[in-house]
């Protein structure tokens, strides 16, 4: 069952879409330079940033349609989720060694996915709500 996206769901999906294009972007185009300063594999900036396009285009087609799927958007929560415990885990697993600017970017970043995340799963309860 489809329904209409709230302004306030629009905007924070295009908010998610620019905070990810913003990272994914730094991430591909700073890896070299991003690597020594943030104690990070290269490598490992360089892909995390590839990864995040697919999901830009994907956040931006949906708030643009304006129209959703209950569905879609508990798979943009999850995928927000996800990549939230997939940060915190990688700091916790001992599989790299940041730096403490490292560790700061890798939680701020965790953090901002995991505020947009709450926020979108708050404009799904109350669209669920109205429905």
């Amino acid at each position: 069952m489809s329904f209409t996206l709230s302004l306030f769901h629009r905007q924070i999906l295009f908010i998610d879409a620019a905070v990810s294009g913003v990272a994914g972007l730094l991430m591909v185009g700073g890896a070299p330079f991003l690597s020594p300063l943030l104690g990070l594999p290269e490598n490992l900036l360089f892909w995390a940033g590839v990864a995040l396009f697919p999901f830009v285009a994907f956040l931006t087609a949906v708030a643009r349609r304006g129209q959703a799927s209950r569905v879609v958007m508990i798979d943009i929560i999850a995928i927000n989720g996800l990549w939230v415990a997939a940060s915190f885990g990688l700091l916790a697993s001992g599989a790299v060694a940041p730096t403490l600017l490292g560790y700061a970017f890798v939680a701020a970043q965790a953090l901002a996915v995991a505020l947009l995340s709450g926020l979108q799963f708050v404009g799904l309860r109350r669209t669920m709500a109205n429905a």
